[in-house]
């Protein structure tokens, strides 16, 4: 199987028992429903909570589903905004398993950072980081979701759509283009999100990079939040030898 021509390439598995992948907009409350496969921005939350710098993007290139698409409904009382409890049916995939590829790029909104630009260092961390199963707490797409990681080799194993040509799952959404990784002008001071329309082939979904997205809508303004010198002295990241 070809692989992306990046030389900062990781690849892992993420399991869990439930996901509920969404559209933002499905989260303000009520009912909840997941899609049939994991989001871009999904994928891409999971690898920051393995390992995240402002120096650098994550990208994902591609997600493998491994198991079979299966939903379970559950009966959910969530806290309501006025105070109390509701009622609510959640629609949650179960027994989830997915091999994701992905790299990083710098970060060209971040110049105050271009110091940090060590590809060798981010992406030993990164792959050490994936094989202690993340830096912080793994989810599939909700808190109540609670999921694992480990390296994979992309493509190995025996995947439940290996052998299906195609499957198409309409509209979807793809992620949300903060400030700070801004690509145009129009995306620039803004929050933007994007949607797509994902094509499985053979158990592979192949994700466009947010700028080749057909669809965006602009959200609201926002402003790039400052990082620089306060960062680096952050004692945390010298721990995991992020900081040189």
């Amino acid at each position: 199987m070809a692989k992306p021509e990046h030389s900062n390439l990781v690849e892992f598995e993420v399991t869990g028992d439930y996901g509920l992948f969404s559209d933002p907009i499905m989260r303000v409350g009520g009912e909840k429903c997941t899609y049939q496969v994991p989001t871009y921005e999904a994928l891409k939350g999971i690898l920051s909570s393995v390992y995240w710098k402002p120096t650098l993007i994550w990208y994902i290139d591609a997600v493998r589903v491994m198991n079979p698409i299966q939903t379970e409904v559950k009966g959910i009382r969530p806290i309501k905004y006025g105070g109390g409890n509701d009622l609510s049916f959640y629609t949650y995939l179960k027994n989830c398993r997915y091999q994701v590829q992905a790299h990083f790029e710098w970060n060209d909104n971040r110049p105050e950072l271009a110091h940090d630009r060590n590809e060798n260092k981010h992406h030993n961390i990164a792959r050490r980081m994936i094989q202690r199963g993340g830096r912080r707490d793994i989810f599939l797409g909700t808190r109540e979701c609670q999921g694992y990681v480990e390296p994979c080799v992309f493509g190995e194993g025996e995947g439940f759509y290996d052998n299906i040509p195609e499957l198409s799952f309409g509209l979807m959404y793809h992620g949300i283009t903060y400030a700070d990784e801004a690509y145009s002008g129009e995306t620039a001071g803004k929050m933007t999100a994007r949607f797509w329309h994902p094509v499985m082939k053979k158990g592979i979904i192949r994700f466009p990079r947010p700028e080749e997205c057909p669809y965006h809508k602009t959200l609201r303004e926002m402003e790039i939040k400052p990082f620089g010198e306060a960062l680096e002295n952050f004692s945390g990241l010298r721990e995991f030898g992020e900081v040189e």
